[in-house]
């Protein structure tokens, strides 16, 4: 493992991974564990949604990937940002379906299909941790 490459990373980059990975903590926590509807449950759902809005932020200025430029995975920002206000908005109008598809899809197309992406060969995760 180069951790010396997380910490010669862009500043995008290091706020990217400062607010996914405990995202990825809580937001396992919140789909596997906790009990749905609790104050503990809808507490670090606030959380988890902030972290989860900052992570697509700072993706925005994440360009290493694409010469300067967006990139195929850019598009998980907007899908990020629409599954944020979902999950708010079906909660707040008590539609727990609702509010369950939109966690649900932030969690695994959000963080573990984009999250899988990071680790493909030629990106830094993929360096990090494999070579």
């Amino acid at each position: 493992m180069n951790i010396s490459l997380l910490l010669q990373a862009p500043l995008a980059i290091k706020v990217h991974l400062a607010t996914v990975m405990p995202a990825f903590a809580i937001g396992t926590w919140q789909v596997f564990a906790s009990v749905k509807g609790s104050r503990p449950h809808r507490a670090l759902g606030f959380v988890y949604l902030a972290l989860m809005t900052v992570t697509a932020c700072a993706a925005f200025f994440i360009r290493s990937v694409g010469h300067g430029s967006l990139t195929p995975i850019h598009l998980f920002i907007p899908l990020t940002f629409f599954g944020v206000l979902g999950a708010l908005w079906y909660a707040r109008r008590g539609n727990i379906q609702g509010h369950r598809n939109a966690m649900l899809g932030l969690y695994f197309g959000g963080l573990i299909f984009a999250g899988a992406l990071a680790f493909l060969p030629g990106r830094l995760m993929f360096r990090v941790f494999f070579q």
